[in-house]
């Protein structure tokens, strides 16, 4: 990755750690965009889908990859992206994309394709990025690195609250098994655990560890 004017806060972590609600009000404190990894892996998902490509053809998924027209930019200082022209954010919690999106986003290409529209966003702007793999592999040079996780048991009953019915344990074997970027946590990350903190309490800790780092923050 060649060195960005602008900063990137990556936040990682599993399925229901909270990291999406944490980055996604960390960059509205700070006067960052928000980019959401795991919304672009799940449109693509959606697409694969739609195009009746099987999600565990890796060849089909590849070649869908490469061709489809993926454009990513920001809609209210938040990621968005579109596939062929078309906006799938009202189905990217379709359960067969909340099935299949694992099987999706191990496929090389597709990481691949994804990662450099994710350094895209790095060239213009200053970024709260979020995702499984973000400070590991995407920005693996940014100073600011945090690892958001909460027990199985909390995070199975955030699962259910939001309405979806994947099996964390099969989701976080999938993640951190898989070949290609596997969610792992990154050396030099803060590890926070989001179990008994409110989204503010996680926030708060991310903020008070980037003024220890010289970051100005805006008051709130």
């Amino acid at each position: 990755m060649s060195s960005e004017s602008h900063r990137v806060i990556a936040i990682d972590g599993p399925a229901a750690s909270g990291k999406s609600s944490v980055a996604r009000e960390l960059a509205l404190r700070l006067g960052f965009a928000y980019v959401n990894s795991g919304a672009m892996y799940r449109a693509v998902t959606w697409h694969v889908l739609q195009k009746g490509v099987d999600p565990n053809d890796t060849e089909g998924v590849a070649a869908l990859a490469e061709t489809a027209a993926i454009v990513c930019d920001l809609a209210n200082n938040q990621s968005r992206i579109l596939i062929d022209g078309v906006d799938p954010t009202e189905h990217l919690r379709d359960d067969g994309v909340n099935n299949s999106v694992s099987q999706v986003s191990s496929v090389p290409q597709v990481r691949r394709v994804l990662v450099e529209k994710m350094h895209h966003y790095a060239e213009e702007n200053d970024l709260v990025m979020e995702g499984r793999d973000i400070g590991s592999v995407v920005f693996p040079d940014t100073p600011y690195k945090f690892y958001i996780d909460a027990s199985p048991e909390v995070r199975l009953r955030r699962r259910a609250a939001e309405g979806l019915r994947d099996e964390i344990a099969a989701r976080d074997r999938a993640d951190s098994n898989r070949r290609a970027s596997p969610l792992i946590i990154a050396e030099d990350a803060l590890v926070i655990d989001s179990s008994n903190l409110t989204i503010d309490g996680v926030v708060g800790e991310i903020v008070g560890r980037l003024k220890m780092t010289g970051m100005q923050i805006p008051s709130a």
